[in-house]
């Protein structure tokens, strides 16, 4: 049994990342934490993780299930010199770092769906989320929140067909210290200056198919053709119009496991 453990995950860093490191038992969301200790100064690449999650958060206001022991839940204060357009490329970056992370410790595929979830046989495998403050100077911090689910053999009725954890999927035992410190060690490659966007493009399970696009309240159909250098995602809708996608929401048509 592999529980997680702070000296045990720092046993297995390479990196930059994770050198300040706070493990809770339990906490609303590790966002939240890593929020409060970044408007307080905590140094670029801190990072808090926490055995469960009573609010975790996901995208667009969504929640994110953390049972106890079940996954990985983490969020790092990253200070990037970058403008905050460019946030979209941490969450490319960290997808990348997360299916580098699982295939290196429990050999399973992945596949990536824009902007920010891996996927696994067809179903959500682990969500990503960013938040920011801006400064006087430019971008003061991103949080980069990462939710892997593991060990989880049932989920809510809303998400039942929609979720999937690593022992789902076929992962032997998985150790959870040794996953989330690849994820971190992946992450700061990248980060460092490693490309990932042909990862990033090559294991995505969105590109040449038909997807529906959701902007707010408009939502129209495309085929999703390619990304850019920014991580923008070029469609084609109906009418034969190229458009780029920087923000959003996207579903996929059919199969894509």
């Amino acid at each position: 049994m592999y529980e997680m453990n702070e000296n045990e995950i720092k046993k297995y860093l390479s990196g930059s990342l994770g050198k300040d490191l706070v493990l809770y038992e339990t906490i609303d969301s590790t966002n939240n934490a890593a929020k409060l200790l970044a408007k307080n100064g905590a140094p670029h690449g801190s990072v808090v993780l926490s055995r469960q999650q009573t609010a975790g958060k996901g995208r667009l206001g969504r929640s994110f299930f953390s049972p106890p022991g079940a996954g990985i839940y983490l969020s790092i204060i990253l200070r990037p010199k970058t403008s905050p357009q460019e946030t979209l490329l941490l969450t490319a970056a960290a997808s990348v770092a997360v299916y580098r992370a699982i295939q290196k410790t429990c050999g399973i595929e992945t596949k990536i769906k824009w902007v920010n979830d891996v996927y696994a046989n067809g179903k959500k495998l682990c969500g990503i989320l960013a938040e920011s403050a801006l400064g006087i100077h430019g971008m003061e911090y991103v949080v980069l929140g990462i939710g892997v689910n593991v060990k989880q053999t049932a989920f809510p009725a809303s998400l039942s067909n929609k979720a999937i954890s690593l022992e789902e999927a076929g992962a032997p035992e998985v150790d959870l210290n040794r996953l989330a410190a690849e994820i971190l060690n992946a992450l700061s490659s990248f980060l460092e200056g490693e490309a990932f966007l042909p990862e990033y493009r090559k294991y995505s399970c969105v590109l040449g198919r038909e997807i529906q696009v959701i902007q707010g309240n408009v939502v129209f159909d495309a085929k999703a053709v390619s990304f850019d250098d920014q991580a923008h995602l070029l469609v084609i809708d109906k009418d034969g119009k190229e458009r780029l996608l920087c923000s959003g929401e996207i579903s996929l048509r059919g199969d894509f496991t």
